[in-house]
């Protein structure tokens, strides 16, 4: 079965790479648990990110984690569970882009 990257309502969970976990804590000083709250707070844009999608569907998440920073995730869907692959504080284009929607 496919899973579109938008259709955020068929994910149960999360999956994590343990070096995923550890990059984005240690290079953007983002812990998981923090990453993960982009998904559950409002509000939340996601498009697909097709310069970077060869082999799966690759997606960019804007959003706020519960301290409200704003925070970029870029991540795929596996067995319905979203994998992050990269997570960091917007960028200024991406934070004008996020707060005009």
């Amino acid at each position: 079965m496919k899973f579109d990257c938008l259709d955020i309502e068929s994910i149960v969970g999360f999956e994590w790479d343990e070096g995923n976990i550890h990059k984005n804590e240690n290079k953007h000083g983002l812990i998981w648990t923090t990453i993960e709250e982009v998904f559950f707070n409002e509000p939340l844009l996601v498009v697909e990110d097709f310069k970077h999608s060869l082999n799966e569907c690759r997606c960019v998440a804007l959003g706020r984690n519960n301290f409200n920073e704003l925070i970029t995730v870029i991540f795929t869907i596996r067995n319905q569970k979203i994998r992050v692959i990269s997570a960091r504080a917007m960028s200024k284009k991406e934070r004008k882009f996020y707060e005009k929607a």
